[in-house]
C-alpha cells in the first residue's frame, strides 16, 4: 500500500508541474501580447478561462489531497511501530 500511495504522489507531482508549466507559458505569452504556443488558449482572450488552467487547478487539488494522505499514512505507520 505504501508503494501505491508514493507512486500516486509522484505521478500527481509530475502532472501538476506539467500543468502549471503550460499555464505559466500561456500566461507569460498573454501578458506579453503574443500568440499562445501551447494550444490551450487558441481563440480565447483570457488564459484563466482555458482548459490548461482548470487542469492545473484539478491537479493541484489532487496533489494536496495525496500529500495529506501520504503524511497521515506515514505518520500512522510510525505510531504503529512505536506500539509494537
Amino acid at each position: 500500500m505504501k508503494k501505491l500511495i508514493i507512486s500516486e504522489f509522484v505521478i500527481l507531482l509530475a502532472g501538476m508541474i506539467f500543468a502549471w508549466t503550460n499555464f505559466t507559458i500561456e500566461l507569460v505569452d498573454w501578458l506579453n501580447k503574443r500568440a499562445c504556443t501551447t494550444g490551450c488558449a487558441v481563440g480565447l482572450k483570457n488564459p484563466f478561462l482555458t482548459p490548461c488552467f482548470y487542469g492545473a487547478i484539478c491537479f493541484a487539488i489532487a496533489f494536496i489531497l495525496s500529500a495529506v494522505i501520504l503524511r497521515k499514512f506515514l505518520k500512522g505507520g510510525k505510531e504503529n511501530q512505536k506500539q509494537v
